[in-house]
């Protein structure tokens, strides 16, 4: 039974994915010219992969948790208001570096925001306080990881079929949301490599929020981990923070 609910998972995930994804590509909203962007080899690519990752990967994720649903959704929306506001600054050192000097920057009220609907999902996942704090770290921390590794095509999505494909060996809510993720990842994966779509924030934030960059982490480790599990995500979310520009340099040296 479970293993048909993981099936079920992965397929809705992606089916519901691919469907956004051309169905925006077939009616832009604001015109085709809106959702283009220049990569890092110059070349023009589409936006439509990330609104599409984000609002599929969250229902299929609100199926197996209400509250995981929210955390992928939330993560989304922060994301996408940095992808509008096209700051290329990156890391938490630089926005918290310009909040400190009194500028407000589109990439720290995404953090802000993600951080809050990552601790409101965390209080909804867990029971105890210590256990609800540790959840809303590993999925905020999840979310910035794969973020941190979307600097090249196929960087983040192949982290999250690696880290999401062997969770799917496991059993539970946290199964089942590892097979969402990879869903996700899977439907937008050729146009991705193929460099025609980008996953930008809106997407790369919802993914890193329903699986993690590290292990088991964000909201499969959450629904699905103990307390041992939820620390060493945690750990391991905020080393990975504390050296982004370490991760995203590798990613970009792949």
């Amino acid at each position: 039974m479970t293993g048909t609910r993981k099936s079920r998972s992965f397929l809705l995930s992606a089916a519901l994915t691919r469907a956004g994804f051309v169905l925006l590509r077939a009616k832009a909203p604001g015109g085709a010219a809106r959702w283009e962007r220049s990569n890092h080899a110059g070349r023009t690519v589409e936006l439509y992969a990330g609104p599409a990752v984000a609002v599929g990967t969250a229902l299929a994720a609100a199926r197996v948790r209400p509250a995981a649903g929210l955390a992928v959704l939330a993560a989304g929306v922060c994301g996408a208001y940095d992808d509008r506001a096209a700051d290329h600054r990156r890391g938490f050192r630089a926005h918290l570096g310009a909040l400190r000097d009194g500028e407000v920057t589109s990439g720290a009220v995404k953090l802000f925001g993600i951080c809050a609907a990552a601790l409101a999902a965390g209080a909804l996942l867990k029971q105890r306080p210590l256990d609800r704090l540790l959840a809303g770290v590993v999925i905020a921390g999840a979310a910035h990881g794969v973020n941190l590794v979307d600097v090249r095509p196929g960087r983040a999505l192949g982290a999250v079929l690696a880290l999401g494909l062997p969770g799917l060996l496991g059993e539970g809510p946290g199964a089942e949301l590892a097979a969402v993720a990879a869903g996700g990842a899977a439907a937008v994966l050729r146009e991705d490599v193929g460099e025609r779509t980008m996953l930008g924030d809106t997407g790369a934030h919802a993914l890193g929020a329903a699986l993690g960059e590290i292990g088991r982490a964000g909201a499969a480790v959450v629904a699905g981990g103990g307390r041992a599990g939820l620390l060493a995500g945690a750990v391991a979310v905020v080393a990975t923070a504390g050296y982004g520009d370490r991760v995203t340099g590798w990613a970009r040296a792949l």
